[in-house]
């Protein structure tokens, strides 16, 4: 195991070598800042070397200058599906969201895309970035029907590696860490200090732990979390849950962070999950009419229905959110990759954008990189080229293609997906049959259907999706999220060496290279990248969109008189 090196920087070299690029015009502000955060410099110190100040102070009061009030709850439309452990999360709006507030995570992404220390105090990365020391805060406390019990400490976090490195949990957390960490390299160092003794170099770490399935449980979990019944961390707790109807958890007392007008979070009293279905119309309706406050994950039809109300708040950002068009490649026809390109030059994706998202959002290229993600290597995006499509299939014996879509009704800008690129490619030759089914169907069956366009979350690096999406295990099989089972050896050697990789430049011409094989041989279309978009009630005040529809919400407070 290698020990960490000593030198004599107050920082890690890297930050002073960006620092340096940031001054030359190399890398922007942006970039740079989140990469020292990365590297375990606080934010505060970040700003400061980014020669720009210390950071916003903490809000204290609501846009029109009023105080910080407490209580009220928070009503939100969204789903209530079934969950029992969080390492098997596998969706953000209707597992993760639902308990955020009663189990907490190691790090925390901003709505900036910077990640901070959140149960730790702080992590630290040696320079050659395989060995990371995670210190946790001192003092924070579980709390357990209805009382605070015993402090979080370092066995507490290695229970959690334990379980998302279990292949039996089935997490796909331990895709992120395949080739990096096995439970025997996390050693505990005293109380409150692990150490990650990797394998191999990873720049994504305090990243990784803020995946949303990450939410640390403590060794005594059940193996139930929607009981309520578990300890956790967090400034709630559930108090009840009932599958297709609603969730709900309210605020516990004695929480380990107080807001700024110095008592704990969060100022709320309760959040209410409110099961709606599938279709935002419902949602739409209640949020107008005051049954709720929020919607979870406004489509771009609530978006249009929305925008002009002057009765709701609407808030957009950009994101590395998709909808993914991928193939089986261990299907035929789709282990021809003349066939797969076929159908890719087959989508008019200014069309698609228009018709399925209203041009809310930005091109893509057929590559699981987003222009919002710091690694992009810009390229062109490709044309629509039916004719170049024939000719492949022609070549390919594959004329007058036919195949079956599958897709989930619910989503109304997949299925415009599906029925724009099903006009568009019947001038190939290739006849789309739309295999449409509820949203719920969909998500029992994403990874096994031989074609399918599924919803893929925004993630701040674009290293942390193509690790989920397009890597094999230790035994070579493809990982449980490789959806497609599209495994390349050039494009894993590759990403492997640009997650070791400091060097935001050298990083980004590596990210490159995974953008041209992906495109030229990949699994997988992106006809474009979506706007996020915030639906509030606007007594609520601090509420921030988060490109990845992580409901953060301990510092939201209500103020009646900001109501429309």
């Amino acid at each position: 195991m290698a020990a960490r090196t000593e030198h004599r920087f107050l920082y890690h070299p890297g930050v002073y070598e960006a620092q340096a690029k940031l001054k030359q015009g190399r890398v922007s502000r942006r970039e740079f800042l989140r990469f020292a955060t990365l590297l375990g410099t606080g934010a505060a110190a970040a700003y400061v070397l980014a020669a720009c100040g210390a950071p916003t102070p903490a809000v204290t009061a609501g846009p029109a200058g009023g105080a910080i009030k407490r209580g009220g709850a928070i009503r939100v439309g969204t789903q209530v599906q079934a969950i029992d452990h969080p390492a098997r999360y596998s969706l953000i709006g209707f597992d993760a969201n639902i308990t955020r507030a009663v189990n907490e995570y190691l790090t925390e992404t901003d709505k900036d895309n910077l990640t901070h220390p959140y149960l730790l105090d702080s992590w630290a990365a040696s320079d050659d970035l395989k060995t990371w020391t995670l210190k946790l805060r001192q003092g924070i406390k579980w709390y357990q029907n209805g009382a605070v019990t015993e402090e979080l400490v370092a066995d507490h976090v290695l229970f959690n590696f334990q379980q998302w490195l279990d292949p039996a949990i089935g997490s796909s957390i331990a895709s992120l860490w395949g080739g990096f960490l096995t439970i025997a390299n996390v050693e505990v160092q005293g109380k409150h200090t692990l150490v990650l003794h990797l394998d191999n170099p990873k720049l994504d770490v305090p990243e990784s732990l803020f995946h949303y399935p990450a939410q640390i449980i403590h060794p005594n979990f059940d193996g139930d979390i929607s009981n309520g019944q578990n300890a956790g961390t967090g400034p709630m707790v559930l108090a009840e849950f009932k599958v297709g109807e609603r969730a709900r958890t309210v605020r516990r007392e004695g929480y380990w962070q107080n807001g700024a007008d110095g008592k704990p979070l969060p100022y709320i009293d309760e959040i209410v999950h409110i099961d709606l279905g599938n279709d935002q119309t419902a949602a739409i309706a209640a949020l107008q009419g005051g049954q709720i406050d929020t919607i979870y994950s406004p489509t771009v039809d609530t978006y249009l229905a929305l925008r002009n109300d002057p009765k709701v708040r609407v808030e957009s950002i950009g994101t590395a959110q998709s909808r993914v068009l991928r193939f089986r490649v261990d299907q035929a026809p789709w282990d021809n990759n003349d066939v797969r390109k076929a159908v890719k030059m087959a989508q008019n994706r200014q069309k698609i954008l228009d018709q399925a998202y209203f041009g809310q959002g930005l091109l893509g290229h057929d590559v699981h990189v987003s222009p919002v993600n710091p690694e992009w290597a810009p390229m062109e995006v490709p044309e629509y080229d039916p004719e170049g499509a024939k000719a492949l299939l022609e070549a390919a014996g594959q004329a007058d293609l036919t195949f079956k879509l599958s897709v989930g009704s619910g989503w109304t800008d997949v299925v415009a997906y599906a029925e724009t690129l099903a006009q568009d490619a019947a001038a190939a030759g290739i006849t789309v049959e739309i295999d449409s089914m509820p949203v719920d169907s969909y998500w029992s069956v994403w990874t096994e259907v031989p074609v399918g366009i599924t919803p893929w979350s925004h993630r701040p690096l674009a290293i942390t999706n193509l690790a989920l999406a397009y890597t094999a295990k230790a035994d070579g099989t493809p990982g449980d999220w490789n959806e497609s089972r599209w495994v390349d050896e050039e494009f894993s050697r590759i990403l492997l060496q640009a997650q070791g990789t400091l060097d935001l430049e050298a990083r980004r011409a590596l990210v490159g290279q995974l953008e041209q094989i992906q495109r030229e041989r990949g699994s997988i279309a992106i006809a474009w990248w979506q706007n996020f978009w915030d639906v509030w009630n606007p007594a609520f005040q601090n509420v921030q969109p988060h490109p990845t529809a992580y409901n953060l919400w301990r510092e939201v407070w209500y103020d009646p008189d900001k109501a429309a």
